[in-house]
């Protein structure tokens, strides 16, 4: 028999370098590449990493336990919509009818008057109780639901003394009006059928004329006749005027019921520029009388010293 013979089942060859030679393949491996299985411990071997991910699994978060974390976030965000951009009122009362009625919902934006803006005339805005205008009538009573939806703004304010009226001047305007005429408003006369309830007169007293301070609002119900507003609450402080700062935003739109959703635009009434020439015609007076006051006292020492000198 030859010396060194070998079936193809034999074991492989050693040589000299340590390493083994597998006649069957031809390919050179290491005693220890031969001892470690293929996908165990080589760097970037795309085995190992299939047999990492099948040892440990990755196990989805309950339901349940990410409902909380969900319903905790949407509260959130619904108490910072409801404090710096949108909030829900309800309306109370006829007063402002047949713009609004009783019992529908308006959405105020809250945002605009974040970045300076002012109450403008013809608007619908929502303010809180100046002092006394709502005296005497009780707010409903919420239960502890009501409290909370309201409180994040899902549901109108249900606690808080607030009242809806269209702004008809602001700072700087003057206002009147003649029983049973039109509001007159620097000067002209406001045709305000747009939006008045059907038979309503602009007012059944007269007052004015007023003017109104500098940086509040003069503000009445569409239901002239069925709207305690500024004109009723002339003896109180600010002379039935509002605060610029108790106004909590401008109602734009009517949200509920959906069969009465609609927007809520200034009448074109109230884009007249004759408003505006109006009320700075008299700034421009009192700079012209202001102007003319010392040359009138110049030419009076200069007839005076006239005077004297014969």
């Amino acid at each position: 028999m030859a010396v060194g013979a070998r079936s193809g089942h034999d074991e492989p060859e050693k040589r000299a370098d340590g390493a083994f030679r597998d006649d069957t393949t031809g390919d050179d491996v290491t005693g220890d590449e031969q001892a470690q299985p293929p996908g165990d411990g080589a760097p970037g071997d795309d085995g190992d990493a299939a047999a990492g991910e099948g040892k440990y699994p990755k196990k989805p978060r309950s339901f349940w336990k990410e409902l909380p974390l969900l319903v905790g976030i949407a509260l959130v965000l619904a108490l910072l919509i409801k404090t710096f951009l949108v909030q829900a009122f309800s309306i109370p009362s006829e007063s402002m009818m047949n713009t609004l009625q009783k019992g529908d919902r308006v959405l105020v934006d809250k945002l605009t008057p974040w970045f300076g803006s002012e109450p403008e005339r013809g608007e619908v805005v929502v303010f809180h109780d100046p002092g006394g205008w709502l005296e005497g009538q009780e707010a409903p009573k919420p239960n502890v639901v009501q409290k909370f939806l309201s409180f994040i703004g899902l549901m109108p304010s249900a606690e808080e003394k607030d009242l809806i009226k269209r702004v008809i001047a602001v700072g700087g305007d003057t206002i009147s009006c003649k029983e049973g005429g039109k509001v007159v408003l620097n000067g002209v006369a406001l045709d305000e059928s747009a939006y008045l309830a059907p038979g309503a007169v602009p007012c059944q007293d007269s007052f004015g004329p007023i003017k109104v301070p500098k940086d509040r609002i003069w503000v009445m119900g569409d239901n002239r006749q069925n709207s305690l507003d500024s004109r009723f609450h002339q003896q109180l402080p600010g002379g039935g005027t509002v605060s610029n700062d108790e106004v909590v935003g401008r109602a734009v739109v009517v949200a509920w019921p959906v069969t009465r959703w609609a927007t809520l635009p200034i009448p074109e009434v109230f884009d007249q520029p004759a408003l505006d020439k109006a009320m700075a015609a008299a700034p421009m007076g009192a700079a012209g009388l202001a102007g003319a006051l010392p040359l009138v006292l110049w030419r009076r020492k200069k007839q005076a010293a006239r005077h004297t000198a014969e």
